[in-house]
């Protein structure tokens, strides 16, 4: 195996260089050897601005091709890549910075002036417009830079990205991944899913997460396969592609209720598909058997989380059962423990821990929080609650951590809460996912207004509105007297999930 994860990939497309790459709908294709040639010659640029082996890259940029050939370009000069989600405010932004420290930040145009400000304050060098065409800014000054051909060394556990993941504490965690720990996961996956030569991928996700970026690109540039390179979920550019090329589509449990919800779709636009494949949030039992109903195809659900990459995966060959999320990958230990790390009896429910090659190398700089994430045997504590059965089959029951996912994104409460009990008239509040048609689960916070103070859902809400990303605001705010607490104080989340369940806005 290449230390270099970008080594890696080139050595699996070298002889291709002429084949399409990516493909942008009504737009511009670019073949592997264009990006290859574009991510050397960025890398040459970001060399010219200071770029050391082993400094941190952080990119909070739109999804072009542009932004791929940054992510191989920080790879090959030995960077380490750190992608934010574009929907993350200015306020967000600054504490990423500030604790990654990052020698360059790249971002868009239209938030340029403001996070410039906010770099330069948090001593970053510079602040970089990638821009989104090859005439534009870093994009268009690369390519009229010379080629830096030669891919910095690295060792396996050297980082090649870390990615900010939010904690129950609501202070963000950078979840460190070496070049090992995404080269080994993605070679396993590349095989077990059995991709094929001619292979076309569907790519709707977005690039600053684990699915869109790690999962579903290493498997194409492993591959060879060309990815129709959707800016965002499309029904209609999903359908056009599925009618098209395509042969696999990695998508979230949305993608699928959508197509199930429009009128448009088929079961004959799946004919020319190989393989779906769903993750980042549970699916349904509903949405998987309607799927199979409409289309004679079995999604592929799987299981995996940003500290670990994939850890489970159901068959490609074998039975594909709905509510559960397969085996262990090859090469990865999964056990189901209680709270001492001591395995649970088979079928009991315990927490679900992990143990192999793609396990992080810990959070940055929070030595004792990883130190409290894993057991001394080297398990990987992931909080998530499951069973497994006699066969070695894992099924998620549930979270530990009070972790909500909503349309793929994971959002922790605490960190809302945070936020809302800032406010004048809020004296304390619970936040919690309860089921929605469309997002899998929907934000609802719970308010308990301080005595005296009258506050309004939508006062709260643009309260919030400017100090976190869209995704994470409650679609549901409501006001009560006062939260239900076990003996020790502890709010029950659970009865607020089951005395609201109903009250989602689908």
């Amino acid at each position: 195996m290449s230390s270099n994860l970008f080594e890696l990939f080139q050595e699996r497309y070298a002889t291709k260089l002429d084949k399409t790459f990516l493909e942008i709908p009504g737009g511009k294709s670019y073949s592997f050897g264009e990006i290859d040639d574009l991510s050397a010659r960025m890398a040459a640029k970001l060399l010219e601005n200071g770029l050391k082996v082993g400094d941190r890259v952080v990119a909070q940029v739109d999804k072009t091709p542009g932004a791929v050939a940054l992510y191989l370009a920080v790879l090959r000069s030995g960077g380490i890549f750190v992608p934010l989600n574009t929907a993350y405010t200015a306020t967000e932004v600054e504490y990423f910075l500030g604790d990654a420290k990052p020698s360059l930040f790249f971002c868009g145009l239209e938030n340029l002036a403001d996070l410039s400000e906010i770099a330069q304050a948090q001593g970053v060098s510079k602040t970089i417009l990638l821009g989104n065409n090859e005439t534009e800014a870093f994009w268009g000054e690369a390519l009229q830079t010379d080629p830096k051909t030669e891919i910095a060394p690295r060792s396996d556990s050297d980082l090649a990205s870390f990615l900010y993941t939010s904690g129950t504490t609501g202070r963000s965690k950078g979840a460190m991944l070496s070049h090992e720990n995404l080269a080994s996961n993605a070679l396993t996956l590349h095989e077990l899913w059995q991709f094929e030569p001619e292979d076309v991928l569907l790519h709707a996700l977005p690039i600053f997460h684990i699915h869109g970026l790690f999962v579903a690109l290493h498997c194409a540039l492993l591959n060879a396969s060309k990815v129709i390179f959707l800016p965002t979920f499309d029904v209609s550019e999903i359908l056009r592609g599925m009618r098209g090329e395509a042969s696999v589509l990695m998508g979230v449990p949305t993608f699928y209720s959508r197509l199930l919800a429009s009128p448009d779709f088929q079961s004959d636009d799946c004919k020319g598909m190989r393989l779906f494949i769903s993750g980042s949030a549970p699916m349904t039992e509903q949405v998987h058997k309607a799927w199979t109903n409409k289309t004679g195809h079995k999604i592929l659900e799987r299981y995996g989380m940003t500290e670990a990459g994939m850890i489970t995966s159901n068959p490609y060959d074998g039975e594909r059962i709905p509510g559960t999320v397969g085996f262990a990958l090859p090469g990865v230990e999964v056990r189901i423990a209680d709270e001492h790390g001591k395995e649970v009896t088979q079928g009991d429910i315990g927490c679900i821990e992990v143990r192999g090659p793609n396990i992080f190398q810990g959070y940055w700089q929070m030595p004792e929080k990883t130190a409290e994430e894993f057991r001394e045997d080297g398990y990987f504590i992931t909080g998530d609650l499951g069973i497994m059965d006699e066969n070695g089959r894992v099924s998620i029951v549930g979270r530990g951590k009070d972790l909500i996912i909503s349309g793929g994104y994971n959002i922790y409460p605490k960190e809302i809460e945070v936020i809302l009990d800032e406010h004048p008239c809020v004296l304390e509040s619970a936040v919690i996912g309860v089921p929605h048609s469309d997002f899998g689960e929907a934000v609802f916070a719970v308010v308990v207004p301080q005595s005296g103070k009258e506050v309004s859902e939508e006062e709260l809400k643009e309260f919030l509105r400017e100090k976190m990303a869209r995704f994470k605001q409650p679609k549901t705010i409501v006001l009560v007297e006062e939260l239900p607490r076990n003996t020790m104080g502890k709010v029950q989340k659970n009865l607020l999930r089951e005395q609201f369940a109903s009250h989602s806005s689908d």
